[in-house]
């Protein structure tokens, strides 16, 4: 799939369509709010994704539905740059979908190599093993 997005893409998430009062509600989780990536009362232009390009998440018995999976596993080594400063002062980096890698001990501007700790729908948590990198 490919998929052309004009401007900075701030974050990438999973939801249904939900009516609700009169209105098609769309769900951004409480995390994308908290890690900074949008804020309450501000105005974003949405995308949708065809359901179908889309890979499937839950398996038997799962009521997630359809959920596009993290671009990172635990233990990969990834070569970033720090963006951004989190709320808790840590490292912003971003990387597929605009898939957000946190990084303690990360300043912007920061060319750095992780390795991926922690990795949870909306983000992940990379060590640095090695500062000042190039790719």
């Amino acid at each position: 799939m490919s998929l052309d997005v004009s401007g900075k893409l701030l974050s990438l998430v999973s939801s249904r369509v939900e009516y609700r009062d009169g209105e098609y509600v769309v769900r951004i989780p409480e995390s994308e709010v908290e890690d900074g990536d949008v804020e309450e009362g501000e105005v974003y232009r949405i995308g949708v994704i065809d359901p179908s390009e889309v890979e499937e998440a839950g398996g038997a018995g799962g009521s997630s539905g359809s959920q596009l999976q993290p671009p990172v596993e635990e233990g990969e080594i990834r070569y970033v740059e720090i963006e951004d400063i989190g709320k808790q002062g840590d490292g912003i980096a971003r990387v597929e979908r605009g898939y957000v890698i946190i990084v303690p001990g990360g300043e912007v501007g920061d060319r750095v190599k992780v390795e991926v700790e922690e990795v949870k729908e909306n983000f992940a948590v990379g060590e640095i093993i090695e500062e000042d990198v190039y790719e």
